[in-house]
């Protein structure tokens, strides 16, 4: 029976009560089985909702799946895929489906029209946090998500064809076999389990076979072909640049949980040559009253329930329609044993073939007429009909199939912001300016017969295969039963008795139109805000071409100069998980290993987050009671001996080209003229805006060769904002940059020790006295026996200090190296605690104090600004506002009582101020104790900060409840003078 395995049965359950139904079927036809009907609630007035479609535009059927961990909300009943204990409940109810109490919302549809919220809560004020605010929070909102991490793996691939066919119905089907038989590459996706599309859902015939058979047969045939991948339950949804597709592939949600290493949903990104969208259309309702009730479907969906799942759903139905498609409803439903009371057409007029088959089928035929409104609770119980000349009938029945004619699912083909077109013809928007490489079939161009749809998806997928490259072949034709195809539009009844709803979904009724035009929300983008029309989870697929017509009415102007709204992806809900794939935990971003991270493991080191760098953050001994006892052994060592840290996550950029200097010379505030090769000088960018981007040291290596170093955090924004300037700002400068952060290890050696450590491992031959190698030196040497090496005079510490580099490949074996050569000085490693501490002692700016608010003289950087020539962020960074003497400027900290502690974070204030926002004079940016002074210290940003030292301010901490008193100092806590980093 159509694609149901009747010899097995599954259970499952739905709002705790379990149901049976067969593999193959969806939730939605296996509740229909059985005879349940009413499966929601509306989301605005909590009317009851039955199941109006059967695909992917469904607005009604929403409901959980699964619990805990797993629950999933808003998930189309239409689109679920039955299974053995699958668990369902409804939502948008409470306390239950049958007795929803916020149904009384029915009672206000008046106050709860389209802007309601725009124009209501308003008095009195007081009443919107303690009362409005709450019980909107209460209301809002569509399902319950789950308050647990998701326990499934989602994947992400990426794949290449000639030809990508969208949808598998049967233009889809005829345009991927006529590529393939060019031998083209083809990938062909379809949202649904199998595919077919309409052919498993109508009684036709192609090439005199069932239509259900052939696509049954065409879908083994494409299987077994080499170069063709089939994707079944994979949507696509999204058309990016660059002929790029992005496609969703539900691998395991028929399934009750993923097996093991298998994801629960695939992310495709699919670059195709040539584009083939076979996407069909989506059936449009009746607009006429109470049109919402449990019972009132799509025509085509009754057919796909009836062909496809074996599913009747209602026993006495109406057919109510305005083309001629629906007209074969007609004969699914009597086949099927249920009785067709009548059929109304608002048209007048039918052709020969219709009235033949009305004839045939014995149904009393209303034309002109049209159904009013519908009678019932909880589930339709008739119809009031008026007829041509007027008349009332009133039609006993549990089901009405109405059809308003088809949309071509164009949506993908506007992706890259292109127009559609109105077609008359079958009063439906199709395709007109389309993405490069795309061509459209079938129903999706407004093609609406099968014989129409095979044609030109043989035609389209020869030709996209012909112009991937592939050689020409003829394209097959196929024979099929005829078929009728007019539609004369009927956008609303007119005189409807009770709400005509337009969007089901967000329950926006032909009233809400009206109003929306009546207050001056006629532009279609107006229109969809005002209203939220089209809004929803189904995104208006339903209701959107309904309410530009009755808008068009109202204007008293056309359904193309009223227009569409833009679409985008995507074009159904994608989950997050899936879009992230397997970035989420520790593989939210991927995780660097500096060179000397295998050693420092061996070594016990406690590590942390660096930007995407793991580093060592301390070396813990036996016998250390913690981290801060190991973090002031270090920096005491460092001081008064040899300390080691592995500085290759700092970022480096390799400068090279004749304007290498000019270059630089507009990035940096300073000037680099003068500097020569060999020797490097410390440097400051800015932004655009004037704020300070980034600090560090660039070397000249050579005439036209530069070595640029970055704090690790901002390694990648700087080389961004770099190769924007030379590519955009000056593109004619000779200068090329190069990353080159993983091409070398890098270690700094400070302390008082630091030379003599590096003459055990630098070759004889290289001078590295004082004299010959002084403070800010850069030269390449030969390290070991004369292995290639690049050695650099640079102090972060404030000791003398070295630094030095090789490829990353040596970087293990000279860590090792080093460390066995400190054993003489009784040195030792150190990691970024005990680094940042030494920063903050000689007040070295870090991420801290450079935060994106700050300026250079904030900094106190300001005399480093040239004022001889122009650079990145000069012009903005001179405004009045960042040279406002007022503005906080960096200090130093020191607590008035030892003993106290100063925290990074907290206020400072004048000293006898009152702790409020009001008398807030600035904040402490890093603070640290410091072993060498006894005592915490601090640097800090203070509105006149400079002009301030000496005087006492206050230092409030609410978070931590502390209040104390400090003094204001120079940064400079260390050497204040340069001697010792100077030798």
């Amino acid at each position: 029976m159509g694609s149901i395995d009747t010899t097995r049965t599954i259970t499952f359950t739905f709002d705790g009560r379990i149901y049976e139904g067969h593999p193959g079927d969806t939730l939605a036809s296996a509740l229909l089985a059985n005879g349940v009907r009413l499966v929601g609630r509306s989301f605005k007035y909590h009317r009851p909702r039955g199941i109006l479609s059967a695909g992917s535009e469904e607005p009604n059927a929403l409901v959980e799946l699964r619990t805990g961990n797993r629950r999933e909300p808003n998930t189309k009943a239409t689109t679920v895929e039955l299974y053995d204990g699958l668990e369902a409940s409804s939502q948008n109810r409470w306390p239950s489906l049958a007795f929803d109490v916020l149904s009384i919302n029915q009672l206000a549809g008046s106050v709860l029209s389209a802007g309601f919220y725009y124009k209501t809560f308003m008095w009195p004020a007081a009443f919107w946090e303690k009362l409005y605010e709450p019980v909107i929070r209460r209301a809002a909102g569509l399902g319950r998500a789950a308050s647990e991490a998701d326990p499934d793996s989602y994947d992400k691939v990426t794949a290449h064809c000639d030809v990508l066919v969208i949808g598998g119905g049967p233009a889809g089907l005829a345009a991927a076999l006529s590529a393939a038989s060019a031998g083209a590459r083809v990938i062909i996706a379809d949202e649904n389990p199998e595919l077919g599309g309409r052919c498993l859902a109508e009684k036709r015939t192609i090439d005199e076979m069932p239509s259900a058979v052939w696509a049954k047969h065409a879908q083994e045939k494409l299987r077994s072909t080499n170069e063709v991948r089939v994707l079944t339950r994979t949507t696509v949804f999204g058309v990016y640049d660059g002929r790029t597709y992005g496609a969703l592939e539900r691998v395991s949600d028929h399934l009750p949980v993923p097996p093991q290493h298998q994801p629960r949903q695939r992310l495709w990104r699919i670059i195709a040559k040539r584009v083939v969208l076979a996407s069909g259309a989506t059936e449009r309702p009746m607009v006429f009253g109470e049109n919402d009730r449990p019972g009132v479907m799509l025509a085509g969906a009754v057919r796909t329930y009836i062909n496809r799942f074996g599913v009747v759903p209602g026993r006495r139905a109406a057919v109510f329609a305005n083309n001629d498609d629906a007209i074969t409803t007609i004969a699914d439903i009597q086949r099927a044993g249920a009785e067709v009371v009548a059929y109304v057409d608002s048209r007048k007029e039918l052709s020969p073939a219709v009235l033949a088959v009305l004839s045939e089928a014995g149904v009393d035929a209303i034309l002109g007429g049209h159904v009013e409104t519908t009678t019932g609770t909880r589930h339709i119980t008739g119809a009031t009909v008026r007829t041509a000349d007027g008349e009332i009938r009133n039609l006993p029945c549990d089901l009405i199939a109405m059809s308003g004619g088809w949309n071509p699912n164009l949506q993908l083909a506007t992706h890259l912001n292109a127009r559609p077109h109105w077609n008359e013809t079958i009063a439906a928007f199709v395709p007109s300016a389309l993405p490069p490489g795309m061509a459209v079939a079938g129903a999706a161009n407004g093609l609406l017969t099968l014989a129409e749809a095979l044609a030109s998806g043989a035609q389209l997928g020869i030709e996209a295969a012909h112009e991937a490259g592939r050689p020409a072949v003829e394209a097959r034709s196929y024979s099929t039963t005829p078929e009728a195809s007019s539609i004369a539009p009927l956008w609303r009844v007119p005189e409807t008795k009770g709400k005509a709803f337009v969007d089901f979904q967000h329950d926006v009724t032909t009233d809400d139109v009206v109003l929306a035009h009546r207050e001056g929300f006629a532009a279609v983008e107006h229109l969809k805000r005002y209203t939220t029309l089209g809004m929803g989870t189904d995104q208006g697929k339903t209701s959107n071409v309904n309410a530009l017509a009755i808008m068009a009415a109202l204007t008293e102007s056309t359904i193309p100069a009223v227009g569409t709204t833009t679409a985008r992806p995507p074009y159904t809900p994608v989950a997050i998980g899936a879009l992230g794939g397997a970035h989420r935990g520790r593989d939210f971003k991927p995780e660097r290993l500096p060179p000397s991270y295998q050693w420092a493991r061996e070594q016990g080191a406690v590590f942390t987050q660096a930007g995407l760098w793991l580093r060592p953050q301390y070396f813990p001994r036996p016998g250390e009671r913690d981290w801060q006892e190991t973090v002031f052994r270090e920096v005491d060592t460092t001081r008064n001996a040899v300390g080691i840290c592995d500085v290759s996550t700092l970022g480096k950029i390799d400068v090279q080209g004749r304007d290498a200097i000019k270059f630089l010379e507009s990035v940096y505030i300073n000037n680099w003229g003068s500097l020569a090769v060999g020797r490097a000088r410390y440097g400051v960018m800015l932004r655009e805006d004037g704020m300070v981007l980034d600090d560090g040291t660039t070397a000249r290596l050579g005439e036209h060769h530069f070595l640029m170093t970055t704090t690790t955090g901002n390694a990648a924004k700087v080389l961004q904002h770099l190769e924007f300037c030379r590519q955009c700002l000056w593109p004619d400068l000779d200068v090329q940059l190069a990353p080159v952060t993983d091409q070398w290890a890098q270690f700094s050696m400070a302390g008082p020790k630091s030379r003599d450590l590096l003459r055990k491992i630098v070759d004889s031959e290289f001078d590295i006295s004082d004299a010959a190698f002084p403070y800010m030196a850069a030269v390449e040497v030969a390290i070991c026996g004369g292995l290639k090496a690049r050695l650099f005079r640079l102090s972060f510490s404030g000791e003398r200090a070295y630094e030095i580099a090789v490829p990353s490949r040596y970087g293990d074996a000279l860590i090792r190296r080093l460390m066995t050569a400190t054993e003489e000085f009784d040195g030792t490693a150190y990691g970024t605690e005990a680094m940042g501490v030494m920063r903050i002692e000689k007040g070295h700016l870090g991420a801290a104090e450079m935060n994106g608010t700050t300026t250079a003289y904030d900094l106190g950087l300001g005399r480093m600004m040239s004022d001889r020539k122009d650079f990145i962020g000069r012009t903005l960074g001179s405004r009045s506002g960042l040279m406002d003497p007022d503005r906080p400027r960096l200090v130093g900290l020191r607590p008035i009582n030892p003993k106290h502690k100063i925290s990074a974070g907290a206020h400072l204030l004048p000293q006898k101020a009152h702790r409020t926002a009001a008398n807030d004079e600035g904040h402490v940016t890093s603070a640290a104790f410091s072993p060498i002074l006894g005592h915490t210290i601090a640097l800090g940003l203070l509105k006149r900060g400079p002009e301030r030292v000496g005087e006492i301010v206050g230092v409030c901490d609410p978070l931590r409840g502390r209040d104390i008193l400090a003094k204001v100092v120079s940064p400079e806590f260390f050497d204040p003078s340069g001697e010792k980093l100077r030798g």
